[in-house]
């Protein structure tokens, strides 16, 4: 077996599910102008540490799952359903994001609460495990992915690392690119409508082959 292909696959599948400004990158670079690069860094180590444990849950469930070809069926139907309804809220609903203030971050200076402040605000975010759940079993209908134990653990790993990365480059150049994220917040629901478009499109596709 490969193990090179699904930490690379875990690396660029994270990377891309987190690259847009969101709540734990945006916050892991303001911590780092506020309180230091070294707090934001343990701050994006809370959060991957979480990040593990949800990829390492949605690829169990996914590899339940992935025995149960009916239930794989019904699942494409309802994320095609939802992913549709994203689209078209993303694009043509809703609103555009209104600027936070500064003193919304929620101010925890130590190394300990930073860390924690990470681990929580990654708990609430639900997206990555239904993310990763369709994507493990996309990659394994098209022959890439594999559900034995060593290439989960290595897939799982390429996420965290993945993941770390894009948190560590929000945090070191976050001045650099500051003034780019403003035009990513002010079109960030075109940009998550756009990607909701293309998964329905797939999705779509994939399902009429099946018929």
């Amino acid at each position: 077996m490969n193990i090179v292909l699904p930490v690379v696959f875990g690396m660029f599948i994270s990377a891309f599910g987190i690259a847009l400004p969101g709540l734990i990158n945006m916050t892991a670079a303001k911590i780092s102008v506020r309180d230091g690069r070294d707090r934001a860094i343990v701050f994006a180590l809370g959060a991957t540490v979480v990040v593990f444990v949800q990829t390492y849950i949605a690829v169990s469930f996914a590899k339940f799952i992935n025995r149960r070809p009916d239930i794989i069926y019904l699942l494409e139907e309802i994320g095609l359903g939802i992913f549709t309804l994203l689209t078209i809220y993303f694009l043509f609903i809703a609103k555009k994001p209104e600027p936070k203030d500064e003193e919304e971050v929620v101010d925890l200076r130590s190394h300990t609460g930073n860390f924690f402040l990470g681990a929580l605000l990654s708990a609430l975010n639900f997206f990555p495990i239904p993310y990763y759940v369709f994507v493990s079993i996309s990659l394994s209908s098209y022959g890439y992915f594999s559900f034995d134990n060593l290439y989960v653990f290595l897939f799982v790993m390429g996420v965290v690392v993945g993941s770390f990365a894009i948190f560590y480059l929000y945090i070191i150049f976050f001045k650099k690119i500051e003034h780019k994220t403003d035009f990513f917040m002010n079109n960030i629901n075109y940009f998550i409508g756009t990607v909701t478009g293309v998964v329905s499109i797939i999705t779509f596709i994939k399902i009429m082959r099946n018929l």
